[in-house]
Formats: C-alpha cells, sequence, structure tokens
C-alpha cells in the first residue's frame, strides 16, 4: 500500500448533484459527501479531475447565466487506511419501516433491511431527496404495483419498491450507475423485472408508480415522457428539487393534480396523479 494518497475536497456553490454525478463519472474511487463538500480520494493523480471540475462550474455558469463558483483543495495525505476509515463513518438510516445500511452492519429485525455500500453506489439514502422518496414509496407503493425507477443510481428506491412488494423496472442513462444497481440488487437478494441503460424514452409500458429522483431542470426536460409513462391514476414521484425551483416544476406538471409536497431541508419531493 502507498504511503500517501491524494484527496480533492469539493465545494459548489450551486448544482452539487451535478458536481457529484460528474465526479463519479470521471473516477472509480470512492466520494464522500460532508456538509456541501465532495471529497476523493485516490492513489492516482487528480490533478485532471480538478481541471474538470473548475471547466464544469465555468461551463454551468454560462448555461444559467449566474456565477457558480466551486472552492478545492487538492492534499496529499498520510495513508491512514482511509478505506476503514470512511467506512467507520458512515451510518446507518431508519426511515420509517426501511433500514439503510452498508453490509458490513447487522440487519435490524423487524425492518426492510436495504443493503448499500456507499463506497460502491451514487446513493445510501442520507440524502434529503432520498429520504423522502423513501418515506412517500411507503405511502403510495402496495404489492403487485409495477414502479420505474427513472435515474435509479444505486438502484435504492427499485429496492425499497421491491421490499414493498411491486414489480420494478428501472433505468439510468449511466451504464456506471446501472452496473451499480445491478450490483446492489444482487446484494440484497431481489429481483427486477427490467433494467436499462438508457432513459425513460426506452420504456414498453405505463406504470402505477413513477419515481424520477434527478434534478429539477432535467425533471421538466422529461416531463412529456414522465407524465406518459405514468398510467391513469397512477402515481409521479418527482424529486430532487431545490425549494428555488419547486413553483417551475409544479407549473409544467401542472395538468396533473399534486397529492403532496414534502419538504427536507431545502429539498422537495412532489407526488401528482395522472387524471
Amino acid at each position: 500500500m502507498e504511503k500517501t494518497y491524494n484527496e480533492l475536497q469539493i465545494t459548489p456553490s450551486d448544482a452539487y448533484s451535478i458536481f457529484v454525478d460528474f465526479i463519479l463519472s470521471l473516477s472509480d474511487d470512492a466520494i464522500e459527501e460532508r456538509d456541501g463538500t465532495i471529497i476523493l480520494r485516490s492513489e492516482e493523480n487528480l490533478e485532471m479531475v480538478l481541471f474538470g471540475v473548475e471547466a464544469l462550474a465555468q461551463k454551468l455558469s454560462q448555461l444559467q447565466s449566474k456565477t457558480i463558483s466551486v472552492e478545492t483543495k487538492l492534499l496529499v495525505q498520510e495513508n491512514e487506511d482511509w478505506i476503514a476509515k470512511y467506512r467507520n463513518s458512515v451510518q446507518p438510516l431508519h426511515v420509517g419501516e426501511f433500514y439503510v445500511h452498508p453490509s458490513w452492519i447487522e440487519d435490524e429485525i423487524g425492518k426492510k433491511n436495504i443493503l448499500i455500500d456507499p463506497a460502491l453506489a451514487f446513493g445510501s439514502g442520507h440524502h434529503e431527496t432520498t429520504y423522502g422518496c423513501l418515506m412517500l414509496l411507503q405511502k403510495y407503493v402496495v404489492p403487485k404495483l409495477s414502479v420505474l425507477d427513472v435515474g435509479c443510481g444505486s438502484g435504492i428506491l427499485s429496492i425499497a419498491a421491491r421490499k414493498l412488494g411491486a414489480v420494478v423496472d428501472l433505468c439510468d442513462t449511466d451504464e456506471q450507475a446501472t452496473s451499480s444497481a445491478q450490483e446492489n440488487f444482487a446484494l440484497n437478494h431481489e429481483t427486477y423485472h427490467r433494467l436499462w441503460t438508457g432513459s425513460v424514452q426506452k420504456r414498453n409500458q405505463e406504470y402505477d408508480v413513477v419515481i424520477a429522483n434527478i434534478i429539477a431542470d432535467v425533471l421538466i426536460m422529461l416531463s412529456t415522457d414522465l407524465i406518459s409513462a405514468t398510467k391513469i391514476d397512477g402515481i409521479l414521484i418527482l424529486s430532487g428539487i431545490l425549494d428555488k425551483y419547486v413553483d417551475k416544476v409544479e407549473a409544467k406538471f401542472s395538468r396533473l393534480e399534486l397529492l403532496e409536497k414534502y419538504k427536507k431541508e431545502e429539498w422537495y419531493t412532489l407526488v401528482f396523479k395522472r387524471k
């Protein structure tokens, strides 16, 4: 094992989830998220990742016509077996009936256990949007319903729906995400009906419940496809929506019936019914 490793700390002023996805697309190493800072650790040189992050901030500023800044620190750290240290820092999470925890922590009896190893996944339930979706799935998903998870990431929401008895399909445009979801289904000894790399347009049916935990701009862009994927009288759960964008998302989906607005910190999860 090397005596030192490289650590890149990234604190964006906005578009946090975009930076997370971007970093995951550039590196196969684990990331840690701490108080708005993304921490990437690797024995490889991280100069090109740093360059890419700064270039992304400039591009987003141009596209959104506002300044999106990013504070970065590139450090060389003494190797203290940081993977073990990181594992010890990961806390399990109770969300209603669900108990979300990594594979190195025991199941909790009487709960619906979901095993997600954060070092290998895109979402472990701790983010406010994932938490909101997990809460609302318990209210709207019952056995035998068909569920589609759009932008599945780690597959945590699909696994949750499966543990509630649903028949699940899931998709993501990132092949690394669908691979991660497949691994997590196996880790949880659960099965899905269909999994594909690509977006909602590749579906071949309508669903009782559609979940999309992405970001507001993408939800708006996919609005027609998300609505079309939902059965008449079906449920559409949208998340990844910062409070300053919630009115914009509501307006785009206004032809649906808004059933519920769930807020945790600055993030909204919306539940619609297709009339």
